[in-house]
């Protein structure tokens, strides 16, 4: 009778638990629709915590990482996801951590992250992120390739965004790879500075208020008054 009792008592608890578990996923199931619909950032993000504590989702936590990076919170983001290469992630989770990665300074991880998004679907704009990742780990040969590819595939109408200035500002994607293609001549062969310049003054002629490639021409032409040709 005793071991009865113990054990009706243990299934009252264990209903008790799972009803008040499926009470608290469909509270913060709404609770995450109405903060969605208000546009309240921390509000979506507490929602889908409390979810992924309540009934973990690899879906929801790519979720919640993408709410984070969109928010410019990018530690938090790579915190909810990782940051090691997974050729079975999710678009979203790479897209997550090929962002992330590079808005903290990681361009080696961050090139990982969109030569894998690049594998599955190729465009102008991915071309772009590698393009400039290469160049920034010294890869300028891998960038000119990403560079020769991504102006074969961009169209007009497309534009990417900078962010050097207090104000940001969006220029062609055109231009912006003709930016990184003299970037990444210049590199290869620093006694030819002209010919860095000549592209990006193309770059200039599609753009003419682009300031990254002005400051560019600007540090190019510098360095050739100050004889850099002549020592190389």
């Amino acid at each position: 009778m005793k071991v009865r009792l113990t054990f009706l008592l243990l299934m009252t608890v264990f209903l008790g638990f799972s009803q008040s578990n499926t009470d608290l996923k469909a509270h913060y199931e709404a609770y995450y629709k109405a903060m969605k619909s208000q546009g309240d950032v921390n509000g979506v993000i507490s929602a889908l915590t409390h979810l992924n504590v309540i009934a973990p989702s690899k879906q929801r936590m790519d979720t919640l990482a993408f709410v984070y990076a969109n928010n410019n919170q990018h530690i938090q983001a790579l915190n909810t996801i990782g940051i090691e290469k997974n050729e079975a992630d999710s678009d979203l989770a790479i897209q997550v951590k090929a962002i992330s990665l590079k808005a903290i300074n990681q361009p080696k991880r961050a090139l990982e992250q969109f030569e894998i998004l690049n594998k599955r679907s190729p465009n102008a704009y991915l071309a772009y992120e590698l393009a400039d990742l290469k160049i920034q780990t010294g890869d300028n040969e891998g960038a000119m390739t990403d560079i020769e590819a991504g102006l074969s595939e961009v169209q007009e109408g497309m534009t990417y965004a900078f962010y050097e200035r207090q104000q940001p500002y969006e220029v062609s994607l055109r231009a912006a790879l003709l930016h990184l293609k003299g970037l990444a001549q210049y590199n290869t062969d620093r006694s030819n500075i002209d010919a860095a310049i000549a592209t990006i003054d193309e770059a200039l002629a599609i753009e003419p208020n682009f300031n990254l490639a002005s400051l560019s021409k600007q540090a190019l032409e510098s360095r050739k008054g100050s004889g850099e040709k002549k020592e190389e």
